[in-house]
């Protein structure tokens, strides 16, 4: 495994990507790269950071009921709330609180709200927060599900991501492929480095990376 490649945000060199090159295998695509979101999930002051800059994109334009939080951003996802919170944004919340959810995931993969988690979602205005978008595929079963338990989707929030754009929901992202221009992405029937022989380096997913030796 080769070493670390350190990309810094250029609104906020806090807040740093860390990548691998290789071949990966993710759940819907081989890549080039393993993106390392470790720190930047875990460590106060970078998520704190990450956060920040996250909060800046919808301080003006999107009103926020809930975060939902895919790939393991539960600590953003709190920073995220508590900036949008003192920024003032637009709430349906009588008490202008803002909730930090996580779904439950099936074994297809499947996202599943019970319960009273439902009143968080049915109604409200519903920012998603993924650690990395890049063929759109999860964006756009979390975006079918959370309209189908009622959420209204105000916006859609990624600390990576190659899409601009899901339908008509524009992608916020700190790093996008201007940060990483040659960042790669393909079906596994058409991965060039499959065709090439190349080994695959490890198996990854939002929450983290399994090399192969």
């Amino acid at each position: 495994m080769e070493k670390y490649i350190k990309i810094a945000s250029k609104a906020d060199p806090r807040v740093i990507l860390r990548v691998v090159p290789g071949h990966f295998v993710t759940p819907n695509s081989h890549v080039n790269y393993y993106l390392d979101m470790s720190a930047i999930r875990s460590r106060v002051n970078e998520a704190q950071a990450a956060a920040a800059l996250l909060a800046s994109y919808h301080f003006y334009s999107t009103a926020v009921d809930t975060i939902v939080c895919l790939d393991g951003t539960e600590v953003i996802g709190a920073f995220l709330a508590e900036e949008l919170t003192k920024a003032g944004v637009i709430s349906m919340n009588a008490h202008k609180s803002m909730y930090v959810l996580t779904p439950e995931s099936s074994i297809s993969g499947q996202m599943i709200f019970r319960g009273e988690l439902r009143q968080w979602i049915n109604g409200k205005n519903v920012l998603l927060l993924l650690a990395s978008a890049t063929t759109g595929t999860t964006i756009t079963r979390a975006v079918e599900t959370l309209i189908y338990y009622g959420a209204k989707i105000s916006g859609i929030s990624a600390v990576f991501s190659i899409a601009s754009k899901i339908g008509s929901l524009p992608v916020q992202a700190i790093f996008t492929q201007s940060d990483l221009p040659d960042y790669l992405a393909h079906a596994p029937k058409d991965c060039p480095m499959c065709k090439k022989g190349l080994p695959v380096s490890g198996i990854c997913n939002g929450y983290g990376m399994s090399p192969i030796e």
